[in-house]
């Protein structure tokens, strides 16, 4: 088969060197300067995505094109490609605006008949603060838009004056007035998101669930990054999925989505309280799911654009993946000055099974050696599974413990607060299958357990 990637900082370096292993044919084309050095010596990189589409079109249904990006450009293009008869996985101008609009994705799912959270949508900044004058409460502060999320602030006080300290602080370093943003009413509860692969016309089975961890420093301080760590499975999840996500499938054939789509949620005693569409591949996410998906990306991809087959086969247990970085992270080189193309080293020599497990994200090759490069410290996604949470941590921070990179991060309690009780309450809420389902269908992981 032959993939074109496209993004703008190769996100998806270990899927597309997963796929050159696996023998198909690989071509992918980096936005900005600054990644170009992502997967050198790794990849095929190209200049011109657009110059690539015959090369794409002459592999017939066994040509993909895989879009990394969400925004105002994306989204469009895809949609585009599709009309011109390309197999395009990734998103579309619909799930666009699931992503970027909060408002607009909020009343989708309250036309589903799933309870939404009040929320307040702004466009200018006066108004938004005195909104929170005439009507204090706990709030979470998040902006729209592409890569907004980091500038989000969840509230801590129940006045909501942090909040409006935050915003018009953040409303201070702008030169103008005019800013897309919307006030949710915080709700308590265990943050989990389901996902699933979207093939156009339906979902293929079975769902993941995944416990994100988004701030910098263990025990949820310091900046929110996206995600450092994550724990997920594909055991038990036909009950939550067909609660909430697998509502969209109509709303998401209709408007032409084909690729991975993920809702995350509040849970609590009260109900599921849906929060945001995730309308792309993720990241670190994909690489956190990749242990657990014993078809393969290629048979993935496959079924997707073929719909011929609505179900892969997934390992059973769990699989915690830890986020390694490196600075600039958590901001980039274009606002922080670093020193990148430090060297990847490690412990002894690793196994087969343990480099599985290692998923590189900016990396690139300089004579010979792996090293750093990109834009924003990236470096790797370090993953362990096993048939509970405890067990996948485990194998997970015993293997990070042999990888060294000079100034490396991160997070040593990934997976601690779910182990800790928010996992059992969700089983106690009822959101879970009964175990008397088949544990991912029975399969085994296709990467071996560490």
């Amino acid at each position: 088969m032959r993939f074109l990637g496209i993004g703008d900082s190769c996100d998806l370096l270990d899927l597309y060197r997963g796929l050159i292993r696996d023998g198909h044919e690989v071509k992918v084309a980096i936005k900005d300067p600054l990644c170009h050095g992502t997967g050198a010596g790794m990849i095929e990189r190209t200049d011109d995505w657009r110059r690539e589409l015959n090369w794409v079109r002459e592999s017939g249904r066994d040509g993909i094109i895989l879009f990394e990006s969400i925004g105002a450009g994306p989204g469009a293009q895809q949609d585009a490609l599709r009309a011109e008869g390309f197999n395009v996985i990734g998103g579309s101008v619909y799930g666009d605006r699931l992503e970027n609009d909060r408002a607009y994705a909020q009343s989708v799912l309250a036309g589903l008949g799933l309870p939404i959270c009040r929320i307040e949508d702004f466009d200018d900044g006066p108004r938004a603060l005195e909104f929170l004058d005439g009507h204090p409460g706990r709030y979470v502060l998040k902006f729209n838009g592409q890569g907004a999320s980091r500038s989000n602030y969840v509230g801590r006080f129940d006045d909501g004056r942090d909040v409006r300290a935050v915003l018009a602080a953040k409303l201070a370093s702008l030169d103008t007035d005019k800013v897309s943003f919307v006030l949710m009413e915080h709700v308590k509860g265990v943050e989990m998101g389901v996902g699933a692969y979207f093939n156009g016309d339906d979902f293929i089975r079975p769902a993941c669930l995944d416990w994100e961890h988004k701030r910098f420093f263990a025990g949820d301080l310091g900046e929110l990054t996206g995600e450092m760590g994550t724990v997920a499975t594909y055991d038990r999840t036909n009950a939550f999925f067909d609660r909430t996500l697998a509502r969209m499938a109509p709303l998401l054939r209709k408007n032409g989505y084909c690729g991975y789509i993920n809702l995350n949620t509040i849970v609590n005693e009260d109900g599921i309280w849906p929060l945001e569409f995730t309308c792309r591949f993720g990241y670190p996410g994909f690489a956190i799911l990749d242990p657990l998906q014993t078809s393969g990306w290629a048979s993935i991809f496959r079924a997707m654009i073929r719909r011929d087959i609505l179900k892969m086969e997934t390992g059973s247990g769990f699989a915690v993946g830890i986020v390694v970085t490196t600075p600039p992270f958590p901001y980039n080189l274009k606002r922080v000055d670093e020193v990148i193309g430090l060297p990847v080293l490690f412990d002894g020599d690793l196994s087969a099974a343990e480099k599985a497990h290692l998923h590189y994200g900016e990396i690139g090759l300089a004579n010979g050696q792996s090293v750093t490069t990109g834009a924003y410290g990236w470096t790797m996604v370090v993953t362990g599974c096993g048939r509970s949470i405890e067990d996948a941590k485990s194998a997970a921070y015993n293997l990070v413990s042999r990888v060294y990179v000079p100034d490396m991060r991160y997070r040593l309690d990934i997976g601690d607060r779910l182990i800790a009780g928010d996992f059992s309450r969700v089983e106690r809420l009822g959101l879970l299958d009964p175990f008397l389902i088949p544990m991912g269908e029975g399969t085994q992981p296709a990467i071996p357990r560490l």
